[in-house]
């Protein structure tokens, strides 16, 4: 790579980090979130970069323009990309570059100019009321401390749509037994509360009060859930618990913890439930998410 190439790109990597800084603290995204705007957007800097040394010496962000991004645009869609990963690769783009224009460093109108193809999402996948009936009847069969966690989890689960890092977050104190609810913190302290049948309600306290204590070994551990160690369960375990059920229950479909966030919707609104209600447990910010579930 020519030294001028490396420089501009040495340029661009502080500005992305400085952006990196800015979403891992303001938006709290995940290490992988991270790393993958990383990747999208050195690849962005690497082909700037080589772009700008055809122009000649002298790199300023605010000497980037449309035709920059258009002709980064055409480069991605000669790849062999899906358009699901060029679209993803534009989006994070226009994040970049809106971060970029609040600091006054590029043109505001850079971030719009990009358009990313239009992606077909497939449907959610849902599993039939019968099995659900099948997965969670399996849960009972047999009388074990840990078995009896799982069948509250999975109980759980399909009362209330929860992501599986929602669940496996929640700690004793966000189960409201008196009120049947879960509350659930989400960014910022914003609580959702999530409305429980009063069944779910008391087999939350009962695991609580009989089973939790048993798999308890520190009282300083708030986890609601808990290992063989006595500590948080994590999202990996909670994913090979449900699957482990879903073989014993002979499902032949592949069965996650979001499957069952997906049945859940899907089975809540079939049976009448008001889509805003189902919009507001899911936590989604936008109703055509939660409508895709009336298509399944």
């Amino acid at each position: 790579m020519p030294i001028y190439v490396k420089i501009v790109v040495a340029v661009m990597e502080e500005d992305i980090r400085l952006f990196l800084n800015y979403i891992a603290k303001e938006k709290k995204c995940s290490r992988n979130t991270l790393d993958a705007y990383h990747n999208d957007l050195s690849q962005l800097a690497d082909y700037i970069a080589t772009i700008k040394d055809k122009e000649g010496p002298g790199y300023n962000a605010a000497e980037l323009s449309e035709d920059h991004l258009a002709s980064y645009m055409q480069n991605l869609k000669q790849k062999s990309y899906t358009v699901s990963t060029i679209a993803r690769k534009i989006a994070a783009a226009r994040t970049f570059l809106k971060f970029m224009a609040e600091r006054g460093k590029v043109n505001k109108e850079l971030g719009p100019s990009l358009t990313a193809p239009k992606v077909n999402k497939p449907l959610p996948t849902a599993l039939s009321v019968n099995d659900i009936q099948r997965l969670l009847a399996e849960t009972a069969r047999v009388p074990s401390i840990d078995a009896k966690r799982d069948q509250a989890m999975l109980e759980l689960l399909y009362a209330s749509g929860l992501l599986a890092s929602e669940m496996m977050s929640l700690n004793i104190e966000d189960i409201d037994t008196a009120h049947s609810c879960i509350n659930l913190k989400g960014h910022g302290g914003k609580i959702r509360k999530i409305p429980l049948d009063n069944r779910i309600g008391r087999m939350m306290r009962e695991y609580i009060e009989s089973v939790r204590i048993k798999l308890l070994i520190s009282d300083k551990e708030k986890a609601l859930f808990l290992n063989q160690r006595g500590e948080r369960l994590t999202r990996q375990g909670f994913w090979q618990i449900v699957q482990g059920y879903a073989t014993a229950a002979g499902i032949s479909a592949k069965v996650t913890p979001r499957t069952i966030r997906h049945s859940y919707a899907v089975h809540k609104l079939n049976s009448g439930a008001d889509i805003h209600s189902v919009q507001e447990v899911l936590g989604h910010a936008h109703i055509s998410t939660t409508r895709a579930y009336k298509q399944v």
